[in-house]
């Protein structure tokens, strides 16, 4: 039975279980909200936890943008082992003795993956190729290479590292690290590469979201709570804690909401810029061009 929605438009944070796809958490959340416009902002793997945001209605349209924001992940990596996947749901395809490899040598490998990088994404992530998922391919067997793009990593920090014995008995390290990114990074990627870098192979353990621009954990609701009340951030607060601020007056949010053109408020902003009235209403989302307030999503009028 299908249940009605309470809330009004905006988004809702999800500190998403293990086990369960970005896909299966919008579903749940379409019928807790009681509407099929329902979206997210970047995909977190079964295996992955924490921050996920979701849109719900109009609050959909605003996705696509916070997509490009900062994100921030706590993992462990293993030193040791490659699988098929780079994380712990691939089988094992080699394996190698990490137990001499000093710690200098992993704070040169993390040094050279920090920064702006060119990063190869896993070749079982959803990125389509001739318009067919990565994935996809990898399950038929086909080969195939993914070119590398361009990814910047703000910072990445071991907490902890630990000696242990992996099931086949392989000496192992394992690194707690945390991990500040640009969005379209793949942490798995870089425990492959760390590993590679190193000789001995690598992937990841555990992997869970911290942040996702102005959201972390300390703003998301698990699944069970949001069951027992579905908090929704209306869309203006939404918008304001994403984005730069621009208040106008009435006479600018009435032409702003007939689509006539406005000079550009002059913030200087490399981006999206929200856009208020006097009332506090959340009007638009605008980009600064030539002088100009170039409209990206009205949401009056």
């Amino acid at each position: 039975m299908k249940r009605k929605g309470t809330g009004p438009d905006g988004l809702v944070i999800v500190d998403k279980p293990e086990g369960l796809t970005s896909h299966g958490v919008v579903a749940k959340l379409r019928w807790l909200a009681g509407t099929r416009k329902v979206g997210h902002a970047g995909t977190l793997d079964p295996m992955a936890t924490g921050v996920l945001v979701i849109g719900v209605e109009r609050a959909t349209r605003l996705l696509g943008h916070l997509m490009l924001t900062a994100k921030t992940y706590e993992a462990t990596i293993r030193l040791g082992q490659d699988t098929v996947t780079d994380d712990r749901e691939g089988d094992i395809t080699s394996s190698a003795d990490a137990s001499g490899i000093e710690r200098a040598a992993i704070d040169a490998g993390i040094a050279e993956l920090t920064g702006e990088i060119m990063q190869v994404p896993s070749k079982v992530s959803a990125i389509k190729i001739d318009g067919k998922r990565s994935y996809a391919r990898v399950r038929e067997g086909e080969e195939f290479e993914i070119a590398a793009r361009p990814t910047t990593i703000h910072s990445f920090t071991v907490h902890e590292q630990r000696a242990a014995v992996a099931e086949d008995g392989t000496p192992v390290i394992d690194l707690d690290v945390t991990v500040e990114c640009s969005s379209g990074t793949y942490i798995r990627a870089l425990a492959r590469d760390l590993g590679a870098g190193l000789g001995v192979g690598g992937h990841l353990t555990a992997l869970r979201r911290t942040k996702v621009g102005p959201y972390g954990l300390e703003s998301a609701r698990t699944l069970p709570q949001l069951e027992e009340k579905l908090e929704v951030l209306p869309i203006a607060e939404a918008a304001a804690a994403a984005f730069p601020r621009w208040d106008v007056d009435a006479e600018q949010a009435r032409l702003l909401a007939h689509g006539m053109k406005l000079a550009a408020p002059g913030l200087g902003v490399d981006g999206p810029i929200a856009v208020f009235d006097p009332e506090g209403r959340f009007l638009a989302l605008i980009e600064e061009k030539a002088g100009h307030a170039k409209p990206v999503a009205v949401f009056v009028g």
